[in-house]
């Protein structure tokens, strides 16, 4: 099952018939799934369902079963370098922004996207150019009055946005978002999906990977429900996006509200 029919040459990710496994735990078997250049999705299930273990497929942090029709594809290439790669697609995750380097400099945050690093180091040289873009970024996203503040003294909201810089510096393809309001108190959580609806708007992809129905925002097109590893349902927002399909995908009644685009699970009428 795919998450989206698209044409040869318009695929952003292809994955098809991968067996994956996480330590001793084998968290796919036969897993396919298919989204669109342009195509900006949710894929959205509860805890254990795969999520990260597919966001760790994405970003060649582990790897696939080898074996013959099974591979994982981004903008059509199976092989990349995985400096490359992170350059094409932006990713922000919340084991990014638990691990960054607590005494980074916020502009270094940003400036350390140009070498896929944590922190910036002696050797690698940043030019007029690079500052320039790291300066442009950062008022982009509100964050240019905290340039030199350590990166362990700010907000969750504030480190998330300067991870959202670190991942736009290469300007890429799409972004790859990680429960992007993770943590987030409601101010925040504004703030920060007013910025990605902004980059939609813009033109930007995005694929945010969450299990919080609040945080995917109108511009998100398509869904994709994972549930034990394996695509449960896959389509259209307002035909995926039901009480009836979140109830069976996360085993409890749901009643779903909408409002401004956005939606709220509810607690459903309970049979007991």
């Amino acid at each position: 099952m795919t998450g989206q029919s698209t044409t040869a040459g318009h695929k952003l990710i292809e994955i098809k018939n991968v067996t994956a496994w996480r330590g001793s735990t084998r968290v796919f078997d036969g897993l396919s799934l298919e989204i669109g250049k342009g195509c900006s999705t949710a894929i959205l299930g509860p805890n254990g369902a795969g999520k990260t273990t597919l966001l760790k497929l994405l970003s060649r942090e582990i790897y696939t079963v080898a074996r013959n029709g099974s591979f994982v594809r981004v903008l059509g290439h199976e092989r990349w370098n995985v400096w490359d790669l992170r350059s094409h697609l932006g990713i922000v995750s919340n084991d990014l922004q638990n691990e960054y380097a607590r005494g980074a400099r916020g502009i270094n945050v940003i400036l350390s996207g140009f070498y896929s690093s944590i922190d910036t180091w002696q050797h690698q040289h940043f030019g007029a150019r690079e500052i320039a873009k790291a300066e442009s970024v950062m008022a982009m996203l509100g964050v240019d009055g905290l340039k030199d503040r350590p990166y362990g003294t700010l907000s969750t909201g504030e480190q998330r946005r300067f991870l959202l810089g670190r991942a736009l510096i290469h300007d890429p393809d799409a972004l790859l978002l990680d429960e992007p309001t993770g943590g987030l108190d409601l101010r925040a959580t504004f703030q920060y999906l007013d910025i990605v609806r902004g980059l939609m708007r813009a033109g930007k992809t995005v694929i945010l990977v969450t299990h919080h129905i609040h945080e995917i925002p109108p511009e998100i097109g398509r869904i994709v429900l994972l549930k034990n590893g394996a695509v449960a349902a896959h389509g259209e927002k307002s035909a995926m996006l039901t009480g009836e399909r979140l109830g069976a995908l996360f085993d409890v009644p749901v009643h779903l509200v909408r409002a401004n685009g956005y939606y709220q699970a509810m607690p459903g009428a309970s049979s007991s």
